[in-house]
């Protein structure tokens, strides 16, 4: 009886393991914000082949991704912690346009905001990292245009 037990408990062991979604295929984002917060979790936790995955291809974002990941790897165990353990806290989302948002956020571990830029091509949202170290943080304010009253 104890074996028909056993082989009875390995066969929902595996049919529950076969009934999983697809763990290695990652959902896509709904939102603009799902999207970023998406892309913001899997590179605080390390997981870099997941926030390629949100981000648009091409050879300038790969470049930063690569860079920002062999950063990580350098960080002590503690500081990886604190990351992977941060929540994501979003100030503020920028509707650009319809298919375009630019989103300033911060973690909880080191509370510095930065932006994303994030974009919609073809259907589907992806972040453009390379927003982050390429823009002008003034971009995000809206300056009033001084009037020289020197003629």
């Amino acid at each position: 009886m104890k074996k028909k037990n056993n082989l009875f408990f390995l066969f929902l062991l595996f049919f529950a393991a076969g009934c999983t979604n697809n763990p290695g295929k990652e959902k896509k984002p709904e939102n603009d914000i799902d999207a970023a917060r998406d892309f913001i979790r899997a590179a605080l936790d390390g997981k870099f082949d997941i926030a390629k995955t949100y981000m648009l291809q091409d050879s300038s974002n790969i470049q930063y991704l690569d860079a920002v990941s062999r950063n990580y790897q350098k960080l002590s165990d503690s500081t990886k912690d604190g990351y992977r353990e941060s929540s994501i806290n979003i100030h503020l989302v920028n509707p650009v346009n319809d298919s375009t948002t630019v989103v300033v956020y911060s973690n909880s571990f080191m509370k510095d905001k930065d932006t994303l830029k994030v974009c919609r091509l073809h259907q589907q949202w992806l972040v453009d990292l390379k927003y982050i170290f390429e823009h002008n943080m003034d971009t995000l304010i809206n300056k009033q245009n001084k009037i020289d009253t020197i003629q």
